[in-house]
């Protein structure tokens, strides 16, 4: 046994929040019972994209992929009998994060809490919403400022909360390498640093360094992922030291929590999915040196859908068995001067750095989005063209396909389902909340919160009495919107086809055959209806259209099926593909069907690809989807031969 102090564990969490506050607040007490140790809510799309729950652009998004709140006494209900001072709070929450922050301080102040003794951290990395995530509401740089809004008023007043969360997961979701996934995260965080040097002292400058956080995410590759952290690690001390001069040791930590890969999670033999998770907890936890300060992993099944309490309660206990019942904690790190290790980590580094340089030449995270973006929807390609081709191996997908059904998924109650309900009971509870307030107080406050966003004075303080006067969620975004303006961030499809060819020769035959029946290339319409910014699938199927001949018509996020359908109409589609990963794809695609004919375009066909069980699938199909895929048709030429067999010449009008 080592001589060595024990090491304390790392905070566990579980991602979570659905439904209501009043649902989500049974699960949070219910699941600190467990033994976990901080909470990680996760919000409904209206609420991470400034929307009210009965917006049009909210429909059958409330709840869905968490909680929704709307306003100060749904934060109450979310924290009822919880003691916010006690605890360690990580809300995801990025564009909107100084209005959450806001209403979180309000509840905090009516429990009686001490607010400079609050900890936690918000989000609040809004450039990889438009590298990957999609829940932005404002342009760039007045995000960027209210980013770092955040973080000036937490100097002063919650000084042990983490301002923001330097956010690379959903890079690696979106396909970045290694070296893509440091460097565009370390970018980011030099980004925000840039500008609070003009918001804080000098003196308090190192402190705030200090305070900046990082949510990272841990694939597969088991070495390469440990050596990644290891390479944030060090790459952070040295931007610290050398850009920024930090000299004390303590503010140069590279302080990390971690939920590990989602992408990974298999929809086939989803058992499988429980080692993969542990292997990839290990990542970041087995190195001393790079270990996360907090850990959140998915549970087994959430490529089927909604975890149940049992699942979330089982990915607690992997966390619990290896923090106390192996003897991990008791010895210093064991990587260091391993060769293997080092030389990785340098190569990591290297490449990292090659990155970071060519940020830097085109003036920073922020001017440079739009080429970031298009590496990554490159990088995505290329990783999924190794999956399609067998290079690389995932079990039970591409190989090894065969083997016993797991008893595990087997009837009704595999997945929990969200309330069908909450929904209207969430409208119902804002349209109450609206007609019993103040609205002198409300129109002060939104007048207040109005001059700040126009002014450039700190949003916090603005948003903190916009929250106790009873602003909505949405009157908040709306102010936000009106003063700078709506945004619609690339989408890293280019017009021009890529270099790649391989693979695609039989389909492009087909593709060109089609194009000789109709006289022109056909034109596939690619849209994502609704909230949900998980737009890799939709560049992916985009992109290999475009390489495949098609003519690809493809905005980007967040469009109505109002929209959808005039642009239809307008760029006379051959098919339309709609990509909804959020659980919305009912009401959605219901609306967008009905829209489709009563426009004279029920010819049109439609394919819808999202995590849809197979009971929704057929209802689908029922309502005239042509066909619908899920995260198990990996194969992207296989559904680019689907559409090709879905469009039929325009019939020849009689003489």
């Amino acid at each position: 046994m080592s001589n060595a102090p024990k090491d304390r564990p790392w905070l566990f969490r579980t991602y979570a929040g659905h439904s209501t506050a009043t649902a989500s607040n049974a699960l949070y007490r219910s699941n600190l019972a467990r033994g976990q140790t901080g909470l990680s809510v996760a919000f409904d799309l209206p609420t991470q994209t400034g929307y009210d729950s009965d917006h049009e652009l909210a429909r059958g998004e409330v709840g869905k992929v968490g909680v929704p709140v709307a306003h100060l006494g749904d934060m109450r209900l979310l924290f009822d009998q919880i003691p916010l001072e006690q605890m360690n709070t990580s809300m995801t929450i990025n564009a909107p994060a100084p209005w959450l922050l806001a209403l979180y301080i309000a509840v905090a102040e009516e429990q009686g809490a001490d607010v400079s003794k609050l900890q936690g951290t918000v989000q609040n990395d809004i450039i990889k919403e438009y590298l990957s995530r999609g829940t932005y509401i404002c342009p760039p740089k007045p995000s960027l400022r209210m980013i770092t809004d955040v973080a000036a008023y937490t100097r002063e007043h919650l000084p042990k909360w983490n301002p923001m969360n330097v956010c690379s997961y959903h890079l690696q979701e979106a396909g970045a390498t290694p070296e893509q996934e440091l460097a565009y995260a370390l970018a980011t965080a030099t980004a925000v640093l840039d500008d609070l040097k003009g918001k804080v002292a000098e003196e308090d400058f190192p402190a705030m360094v200090g305070r900046i956080s990082f949510f990272v995410n841990a694939g597969i590759r088991f070495v390469t992922e440990l050596c990644k952290m290891r390479a944030f690690v060090e790459l952070w001390d040295e931007i610290c030291r050398e850009r920024y001069g930090v000299e004390d040791a303590k503010f140069r930590r590279f302080r990390y929590g971690v939920q590990v890969n989602s992408l990974g999670l298999t929809e086939q033999q989803p058992e499988n999915n429980v080692y993969r998770i542990l292997i990839e907890m290990l990542a970041v936890t087995l190195s001393k040196n790079a270990r996360a300060r907090a850990v959140q992993l998915p549970a087994w099944n959430e490529a089927l859908g909604l975890p149940r309490p049992w699942d979330q309660q089982w990915s607690l206990r992997m966390q619990q068995i290896l923090a106390y019942e192996t003897d991990l904690l008791e010895y210093e790190d064991l990587f260091d001067g391993n060769p293997a290790v080092t030389a990785r980590v340098e190569a990591l580094k290297e490449g990292a750095r090659a990155e970071l340089a060519q940020i830097d030449t085109m003036g920073g995270a922020v001017a440079a989005i739009e080429h970031m973006k298009s590496r990554l929807v490159e990088s995505n390609a290329e990783r999924i063209a190794r999956v399609e081709n067998g290079e690389t191996v995932v079990v039970g997908v591409n190989r090894w396909t065969e083997g016993e059904s797991s008893p595990l998924t087997a009837g009704d109650e595999a997945i929990m389902m969200a309330d069908p309900e909450a929904e209207a009971d969430q409208i119902a509870r804002l349209e109450a909340w609206r007609a019993g307030r103040d609205e002198a107080a409300v129109k002060a406050a939104l007048a207040a919160l109005r001059e700040a966003a126009t002014t450039g004075a700190n949003i916090m303080p603005p948003s903190i009495a916009a929250a106790k006067a009873g602003v909505t969620t949405g009157e908040w975004g709306d102010v936000v919107r009106g003063v700078h303006g709506q945004y619609r961030a690339p989408t890293g499809v280019s017009a021009s086809p890529s270099n790649r060819t391989e693979g695609l020769d039989e389909i492009r035959t087909a593709v060109d055959a089609l194009a000789s029946r109709l006289g022109r290339k056909p034109k596939f319409l690619v849209g994502k209806p609704g909230l949900d910014g998980h737009s890799n699938g939709a560049e992916q199927i985009a992109a290999r259209a475009r390489d495949c001949g098609m003519d690809i018509t493809y905005e980007g996020i967040r469009l109505t099926p109002a929209e959808i359908v005039a642009a239809a109409q307008e760029q006379g589609a051959d098919v339309l593909g709609l990509s909804i990963l959020s659980g919305s794809h009912m009401p959605l695609i219901e609306e967008l069907m009905q829209r489709l004919q009563a426009a004279g375009l029920a010819h049109i066909p439609v394919v819808v690809g999202g995590i849809i069980p197979e009971d929704d699938a057929e209802r689908l199909r029922a309502l005239g989807v042509a066909k619908v895929y899920t995260p198990k048709d990996f194969e992207l030429n296989r559904i680019m031969f689907d559409i090709v067999g879905l469009i039929a010449p325009a019939p020849v009008a009689a003489e």
